[in-house]
């Protein structure tokens, strides 16, 4: 049974930085795409960065140059690294997980697995 668990959350001022992570089980995260996606209230889910099996990652424009996303395969665990946050980054932060390890979209429908998401806030 796949799971995910997200942690790393919380609040931060401007300019600051937070590291995502997302424990994974039932499951090899290097054999499945995973990604980081996030929703704020009254918005829609938005794909931030998302790695492949290949490793290959792709980000959101709003997050490119700030945001890293990678995996650490032998704790299974996907992470985000957030630098130079800012208020719109304000959101409810999920980790989501396809079996098509080759899959490399920001979509939120292309993920089959999802955590139940960590909070990020950053204040002015």
């Amino acid at each position: 049974q796949v799971q995910l668990v997200e942690s790393g959350g919380g609040s931060v001022q401007s300019g600051g930085s937070l590291r995502l992570s997302c424990a994974a089980s039932g499951y090899t995260i290097s054999s499945y795409a995973m990604g980081w996606f996030r929703q704020a209230p009254g918005k829609e889910r938005e794909g931030v960065a998302t790695i492949n099996s290949h490793g290959i990652t792709s980000y959101a424009d709003s997050v490119r140059g700030r945001f890293t996303i990678s995996r650490d395969n032998a704790k299974n665990t996907l992470y985000l690294q957030m630098n130079s946050l800012n208020p719109e980054d304000t959101a409810m932060y999920y980790c989501a997980a396809h079996p098509r390890g080759w899959l490399l979209s920001l979509s939120p429908s292309s993920y089959n697995y999802w955590g139940q998401g960590t909070q990020v806030t950053v204040s002015s």
